[in-house]
């Protein structure tokens, strides 16, 4: 389902409420919550929330995940983590921000990567080229955001380097001002 916010911009929010199997990948961010049964692999961007009465069997990788629910595999969090009871996970878990509340389950193995603003020591680095394919934006665009600071980049050796992290988390900061 696609809601539209009040300034005719797209909210994208996906509520599925089923049994699902297979690997799902998101390119755009989007408000994703199971509530049902999946099994497979899930790969988002944006928020993930787990339901209370969901139950997933899969590798979870995305920016927000908020896990109420039961979580058989691992989780990577780019942003954060939320664990809220009765959340049940049985995995290992990366991410930079972590919370959980009394009453929640956890059994694995816990990383919390670095969270300073050059990103994870897992970065990846984007050039102008790289930037500007992957916002769909003219090359000279990023490059003059790039030199008002419009974007959050830095000047190397003659070019324009950015952090992957650093974009999508700016990505996130524009959609939410929107």
């Amino acid at each position: 389902m696609v809601k539209k916010k009040s300034d005719d911009t797209e909210e994208k929010i996906l509520d599925v409420d089923a049994s699902m199997q297979g690997t799902i990948t998101f390119k755009d961010p989007v408000n994703l919550r199971i509530n049902g049964s999946f099994e497979g692999k899930l790969i988002t961007r944006g928020n993930l929330t787990i339901g209370e009465n969901a139950k997933v069997k899969a590798g979870i990788q995305g920016d927000r995940i908020i896990v109420a629910g039961k979580v058989d595999g691992d989780i990577n969090a780019a942003v954060s983590l939320s664990v809220i009871a009765p959340a049940v996970i049985h995995g290992n878990i990366v991410t930079p921000r972590l919370s959980v509340t009394e009453g929640a389950v956890m059994e694995g193995q816990l990383s919390m990567m670095n969270a300073g603003p050059q990103g994870g020591s897992e970065d990846v680095l984007l050039t102008l080229k790289d930037v500007s394919q992957y916002l769909e934006v003219e090359t000279g665009v990023v490059e003059e955001w790039a030199k008002k600071q419009r974007i959050p980049a830095r000047f190397e050796n003659g070019e324009w380097v950015f952090s992957k992290s650093s974009i999508d988390r700016w990505i996130q900061e524009e959609n939410i001002r929107v």
